[in-house]
């Protein structure tokens, strides 16, 4: 009999280790898993940075370029008006003169085809400055026309310094804690991929943000990689599903250091979790007619 038990008693306990054995190998190979993921995602965060940084720069140089246009034109207006009074005042001295000089009078000719071009040249900037702005103005339209009639706390469309924004809630595409859209989402960003796709030269970065709130799982480490995430499934989205141009979109992630209300407070944390669309600007109309 005491055979008969001390043979169970050595048998569960190989039966009991084979057990652990089994479970050990699956966690080592989780940890792999994990590993290797968090790996690939701080890689693709990296690149993400480095490309919103590039835009970013690049932004901001284009905006100086628009200031410095601006400035420009007053300035050629200014010399404009200078040199027509001058010319008008010069001819008036003429009327009472009774001969020209030939050499006087070829002066006069180059001095007014200098005013013409002079003006013509600020038309030019002027026609392309308003050009632009009509362009965005129906973009807004269209986006707007498109969308209907949305909650103004869901969705946001404005024009700031020349920039189109789209700025989304995160309830509307999100579900919470995560970057998985919701069936709603899909809809939006279809009547938005519509209205995109008419202009095909557009350019355009979609902007992840988060809110202040500390952010872990086992497979994103912190808000940088929620707002990555996010902005990378939305550009999948208008790529795979609505078939718009990847050479035209730029993903980024802003986590919580782009806020637009306050983080203390329950409605100013829900206003800073958002997903923006930035229309970029295109100033190639400017640099052809400088080239001019």
């Amino acid at each position: 009999m005491k055979k008969i038990i001390l043979f169970g008693i050595t048998c569960a306990l190989l039966f009991t280790s084979c057990v652990s054995k089994k479970i050990l190998k699956a966690e080592q190979f989780r940890y792999v898993q994990l590993q290797t993921e968090h790996l690939a995602l701080q890689e693709a965060l990296k690149s993400c940075d480095n490309t919103n940084i590039e835009n970013l720069r690049k932004r901001a140089v284009l905006e100086a370029e628009i200031e410095s246009l601006k400035k420009q034109i007053g300035y050629l207006n200014e010399n404009n008006g200078f040199l027509k009074d001058n010319n008008n005042q010069a001819l008036k001295q003429l009327e009472n003169l009774s001969v020209i000089s030939g050499s006087q009078a070829e002066s006069i000719k180059k001095s007014l085809e200098n005013i013409g071009s002079k003006d013509a040249y600020i038309q030019g900037l002027q026609s392309a400055l308003n050009r632009k702005d009509s362009l965005n103005l129906a973009l807004v339209t269209n986006l707007k026309g498109a969308i209907g009639n949305m909650d103004d706390k869901d969705i946001n469309i404005k024009v700031e310094k020349g920039v189109v924004y789209i700025d989304i809630s995160d309830k509307l595409l999100f579900k919470s804690g995560s970057y998985e859209v919701t069936d709603r989402a899909k809809v939006v960003l279809g009547k938005v991929a519509t209205v995109l796709k008419n202009q095909p030269t557009i350019e355009f970065m979609v902007e992840g943000h988060t809110d202040n709130v500390a952010f872990n799982n086992p497979v994103l480490v912190d808000n940088w990689d929620l707002s990555v995430k996010r902005a990378t499934t939305v550009v999948r989205i208008l790529q795979n599903k609505y078939g718009l141009d990847p050479t035209h979109m730029t993903a980024a992630g802003r986590s919580e250091y782009k806020p637009v209300a306050d983080n203390t407070t329950r409605e100013g944390r829900e206003s800073n979790r958002r997903t923006r669309i930035v229309i970029l600007p295109q100033l190639d109309q400017f640099f052809k007619l400088l080239e001019r």
